[in-house]
């Protein structure tokens, strides 16, 4: 995990980077004395892990966490035990350690910040698994799809024909509605009646052959859609 350090102490930054060696799992990329500085290497680097000083002069520990928009984890040093409550109110804090910081009391924040990763990293694939489903309505009951199964939409009047490679399922919607809820680097509007999974399609003039069907594409879009395939 890699990680910075901001604290206008050197004597502290130098104990929190000695305690970061002694750990395989903690790589120090740099150090700062000003979180204003920190913050003009974060525009062009990126990290994952923030030893972080409260009380700096001009610009405090606080300042920093508000000032940037997406802050990786961080954890607080400081020799003030009263703001515990205050920094806890933001998300990205994961521990408050005070100072003089020990080994004993680094080690359970190391604990402490592994348990935090691994249940962020379960919650993502978690998130991920779910967003490979879509739900529509088809007579009054809502279905759940696997979308890298669907293949081909078709337009229908004021409905839709989604074609899956179990079965299809006609939904009262427009091409418009479900197109938005689609990933872009899988499916892609090739006529204004026809959206297609382009992961398994042959081009051939102004047609595609997506599976068994035989779908028109406006020549407009069609040297877009030569784009987005993975050609040699």
């Amino acid at each position: 995990m890699n990680c910075i350090i901001i604290d206008d102490d050197a004597t502290a930054r130098l104990i929190i980077s000695q305690l970061c060696e002694k750990s395989e799992w903690i790589n120090v990329l740099a150090e700062f004395s000003s979180a204003i500085n920190a913050i003009k290497y974060l525009n062009s680097n990126t990290v994952d892990l923030v030893y972080l000083d409260i009380h700096m002069p001009t610009f405090s520990g606080f300042d920093f966490i508000q000032t940037l928009k997406d802050p990786p984890k961080i954890i607080l040093t400081t020799s003030d035990k009263n703001l515990a409550l205050e920094a806890f109110e933001y998300k990205s804090v994961i521990d408050y350690l005070v100072k003089p910081i020990s080994k004993e009391r680094f080690n359970k924040s190391l604990e402490k910040l592994k348990i935090f990763s691994i249940e962020e990293e379960n919650a993502s694939l978690e998130s991920k698994k779910l967003s490979d489903y879509i739900y529509v309505n088809v007579d009054k009951r809502l279905v759940k799809i696997n979308i890298p199964s669907i293949y081909l939409i078709e337009a229908k009047g004021d409905y839709i024909n989604i074609k899956t490679s179990i079965k299809s399922y006609l939904v009262h919607s427009t091409l418009k509605k479900i197109e938005d809820k689609l990933p872009s680097n899988m499916f892609f509007r090739v006529h204004r009646s026809f959206v297609i999974n382009f992961s398994e399609i042959d081009i051939e003039d102004n047609t595609v052959l997506v599976k068994q069907d035989i779908v028109p594409i406006s020549r407009s879009l069609k040297s877009e859609l030569i784009r987005k395939l993975n050609r040699l």
